[in-house]
């Protein structure tokens, strides 16, 4: 069964895409911790991150840092906070979230509810930094 994530890459459920490749898909979180969060992922249907080929892996994390340094440089953060969780959706993918503090980062508060104007005009920002 195709995960939501599979179903974003299929075009099947819309997103606010940041980046593609032929490989990896970089959208906007539509239940962000903070403004800029971003869900980076493969379009092969891998559960597991440890589950992808050393070579794909490595591809998988250049991949999200580029988008880490776009969504650095549109929005106001510090740092870019990296995290890998995979109990939510059964498929591998990477949050950047950006950080002011720890607590930015914290998945047990509660997550903002940006209306599609919200994440449009967010996605813009970044995309302007993709190189």
């Amino acid at each position: 069964m195709p995960s939501l994530f599979s179903k974003i890459v299929s075009g099947e459920i819309p997103c606010h895409k940041i980046a593609e490749t032929a490989d990896f898909m970089a959208f906007l979180d539509v239940f962000p911790l903070v403004e800029g969060h971003t869900l980076v992922i493969p379009k092969a249907e891998i559960d597991y991150i440890f589950d992808i080929e050393d070579d794909k892996l490595a591809q998988f994390h250049v991949f999200s840092k580029k988008v880490a340094r776009a969504v650095q440089k549109a929005i106001p953060c510090k740092r870019i906070g990296v995290a890998v969780i995979g109990l939510e959706v059964p498929h591998a993918h990477i949050h950047l979230v950006p950080m002011q503090t720890v607590a930015d980062i914290n998945f047990t508060q509660t997550k903002l509810k940006p209306s599609s104007e919200e994440l449009a005009e967010t996605c813009e920002k970044i995309k302007k930094f993709i190189d």
